[in-house]
């Protein structure tokens, strides 16, 4: 199975202040990878890092096997998506022109979309179940339809990677169950997916891979659901909150 993403002794933090060391992690076309830690224990700060957005303290990110650093933006943005946890603005564009914004890394100098762009745009419009709304403003649409939106527009990127930080942060419970369920069939067409969340149980349910923020090593433990769950990893991550993972139920109970 083709590696898409992998790190090497990837430490990642800001100057004086290490947040999270030497990690090692793999991510494969079709796999589905849920990273898992507590507020402020550096998440947000490892997918920056991943994505080129801050450098890291040391080590290594590899995406297509050559460091991100090594990349232009522009030639970063053809091989990885980033969706960020932020709430969706853009409430004057349609979904049409949003989803379009995902094609401008593969657009000329002029960002004018050819036949073939379009048609893009639109299958991936498709793809999140959004054709009778392709006309619709932002606006206009729930926050679970604009979330689906933003997953559209990565999917017009054309990239195999697709990073979200915490995807259902503003979702209601059917919002966030519907959104894992999308995520869960783009893997398994062959995107390699990787995602933060605190919605624990359907992330757990859905996903190949869980990647645990361990406060007591200061890194990230990789691993299969049953790996990781037998192994006690998923306890420790919430143990400072008096939480432990009940793995009958997939889910915290404090």
């Amino acid at each position: 199975m083709e590696r898409v993403l992998e790190t090497q002794g990837l430490t990642v933090g800001y100057p004086g202040k290490e947040v999270l060391r030497d990690i090692g992690i793999g991510l494969h076309r079709g796999e589905l990878a849920v990273l898992i830690g507590a507020n402020g224990s550096g998440k947000s700060t490892f997918l920056r890092t991943i994505s080129a957005l801050q450098p890291p303290l040391a080590g290594h990110t590899l995406v297509g096997g050559m460091d991100v650093s090594s990349y232009s933006r522009r030639e970063l943005a053809c091989l990885m998506t980033v969706v960020s946890t932020e709430r969706t603005g853009g409430g004057a564009l349609t979904v049409s022109e949003c989803v379009a914004i995902g094609r401008h890394p593969h657009t000329g100098p002029f960002g004018r979309l050819s036949a073939n762009d379009k048609a893009i745009v639109a299958d991936s419009i498709r793809a999140v179940g959004l054709a009778d709304k392709s006309t619709r403003y932002l606006g206009t649409l729930s926050d679970g339809e604009r979330q689906k939106v933003m997953i559209a527009r990565a999917l017009a990127q054309q990239t195999t990677l697709i990073i979200l930080d915490e995807p259902t942060a503003f979702l209601d419970v059917a919002g966030r169950i519907d959104t894992m369920r999308l995520l869960r069939s783009l893997a398994d067409s062959g995107h390699a997916i990787l995602l933060s969340t605190h919605d624990i149980a359907p992330a757990v349910a859905q996903a190949d891979s869980l990647l645990v923020v361990d406060p007591a090593q200061k890194s990230i433990s990789a691993g299969t659901r049953t790996d990781i769950i037998d192994k006690g990893i998923l306890d420790r991550a919430f143990a400072d909150s008096g939480l432990h993972f009940d793995p009958l139920k997939g889910d915290y109970y404090g």
